[in-house]
């Protein structure tokens, strides 16, 4: 879908922790079927700083059916999350795309769904287990690590969710920075510690559903638990946070020198069909943003998802990707915002 922006006011502003606050949309009638999200996804905000385009995308932290409310960490130095964290107020309006991303599933009764989340990664979480707990029968087990107690988001929503479903709700908070009474809750929620405590926990082979949001060493290292354990790959749901978390090394290298000749690229967006000459070293996106300013993208760092397409035509190098599954590469879909020609004409729906 094309990046269309509609601007929404702020209703609520809610402090979290000293570094955190959740930040809740009014959605006018008229756009209530555009900012309809499913549970896990997100939502990419637009602003503008000394005339430079800035976007960030936030997962929704609200359960389906209700005000899209997205939770924000301040990352030191952000241009964009501390001005949501410290100057943002009810009353204030900002530029919002509709909700997207893939981080989310139909949520059948009777499920049992464990969610294993470390820091700012519980954004999603809350929204997936929320929703859940509203479906008969379901279960939730969540894994929430932090380094302390003063930093823990969403503290009181957790609780209040185990309380009102003290049968169906299993919540464990494990702390790097502050003892635990139980030494197994005290330390960092990584793999060591995961391979302890889900045998203690959880039993293993009737989870439906594994749910894992954080930095990039907890959700490969959760990852790599599940498989050694037997869990079917198709049963595991990841999405990362921050590009900086992502080892250098993993990272494509640097692209060749613009020169040499260009490539036809066909882009499908919304129904319209745009042909364009990507030069050298160009991403698909890049390319296609010169002469179509509605493509959709937040991160532009191969974790986010939002710049999603099938490649219909041709073949395409992604330099890095850590937001598709799979099943999704092996249906064609890649991230444009990485993607560069392999030789001859590409072409690209974002409508597929």
């Amino acid at each position: 879908m094309a990046a269309v922006t509609h601007t929404l006011r702020v209703d609520k502003v809610e402090r979290l922790c000293e570094d955190a606050v959740a930040v809740t949309f009014a959605v006018p009638p008229e756009l209530a079927g555009r900012y309809a999200f499913r549970p896990g996804q997100s939502l990419t905000l637009r602003r503008f700083v000394d005339g430079r385009e800035e976007r960030r995308s936030y997962s929704i932290c609200a359960p389906a059916g209700g005000p899209p409310r997205v939770g924000v960490r301040e990352v030191p130095g952000g241009v964009f999350s501390s001005w949501l964290v410290h100057e943002v107020r009810p009353g204030d309006e900002i530029e919002v795309l509709p909700p997207a991303g893939s981080f989310t599933a139909d949520l059948a009764p009777g499920a049992h769904h464990v969610l294993v989340a470390a820091g700012s990664g519980i954004t999603p979480i809350l929204s997936i287990a929320a929703s859940a707990l509203a479906v008969p029968g379901s279960r939730v087990t969540v894994l929430y690590g932090n380094r302390t107690a003063g930093s823990v988001m969403f503290a009181d929503e957790l609780a209040g969710l185990k309380d009102a479903h003290p049968e169906r709700v299993q919540l464990v908070h494990v702390l790097s920075r502050e003892p635990r009474e139980a030494e197994l809750f005290s330390g960092r929620l990584d793999a060591a510690r995961l391979r302890r405590l889900l045998p203690l926990l959880v039993p293993v082979a009737d989870v439906d559903h594994w749910w894992l949001c954080g930095p990039y060493g907890m959700v490969t290292g959760a990852m790599e638990v599940l498989a050694g354990l037997g869990v079917p790959r198709d049963r595991v749901h990841r999405e990362l946070f921050h590009v900086e978390d992502v080892p250098p090394e993993r990272a494509a290298p640097p692209p060749p020198a613009p020169d040499g000749p260009s490539t036809p690229v066909t882009v499908i967006l919304d129904g319209r069909t745009t042909r364009l000459d990507l030069p050298p070293g160009a991403t698909v996106l890049d390319g296609a943003q010169r002469v179509r300013p509605d493509m959709p993208f937040a991160c532009k760092g191969g974790v986010c998802g939002t710049c999603r397409a099938k490649v219909t035509e041709g073949e395409v190098v992604m330099r890095r990707n850590y937001a598709l599954d799979p099943a999704e590469l092996d249906a064609g879909y890649v991230l444009t915002c990485q993607s560069e020609p392999a030789g001859g004409p590409v072409t690209v729906d974002f409508d597929a």
